[in-house]
């Protein structure tokens, strides 16, 4: 059985999970990729806050396509979330616990994962129009400029997703999963 959860209540069930459990996300969540992910690092190393907070959210690493006429969004399926292992730890100290993306995730990114007790979410990787069915509101928050990079806010149903690495840093990608 396949259980939804909302994003907002995180806290009470980000402990509950283990590596390889399938669950069904709702709520808000923030897309960036590797292009966002340069420019908040720019933003730390200068001293300055982020323009965004992660309290109760997290990031899917996606860069939806343009939007088909009546959908609030073009397909958007994972990318390869070991682009981002370079940025995760330091964002991890700015609060961010939540992850999505696809494929493994480097040993550092486990650690913080664990320390933090964050969670990494796998999506599927060639199931992008499966993803955007789940979107119901996409707006573009910041750095337009990058186009299908651009910093948004999804609201999402329904998200299916299994638990990649758990809050206890057990990881799908091992055979230590319990």
């Amino acid at each position: 059985m396949t259980i939804e959860y909302r994003i907002e209540e995180l806290d009470r069930w980000i402990n509950t999970l283990h590596a390889g459990d399938m669950i069904l996300l709702s709520g808000k969540i923030y897309t960036a990729r590797d292009a966002v992910h340069k420019k908040w690092l720019t933003q730390l190393k200068a001293g300055e806050k982020l323009p965004v907070s992660f309290a109760l959210t997290g990031i899917y690493y996606t860069g939806a396509t343009p939007s088909p006429e009546g959908y609030p969004i073009g397909s958007c399926g994972p990318t390869t979330s070991s682009r981002m292992d370079i940025y995760y730890p330091i964002l991890a100290k700015e609060g961010l616990r939540l992850t999505i993306g696809k494929g493994l995730r480097n040993e550092t990114v486990r650690k913080a994962i664990k320390e933090t007790r964050g969670i990494y979410l796998c999506a599927i990787g060639g199931a992008g129009a499966l993803y955007a069915s789940c979107v119901k509101e996409s707006k573009v928050l910041l750095y337009e400029e990058l186009g299908c990079e651009a910093l948004r806010e999804l609201t999402i149903e329904k998200f299916p997703l299994v638990v990649g690495i758990d809050a206890e840093g057990n990881s799908i990608f091992e055979n230590k999963v319990k």
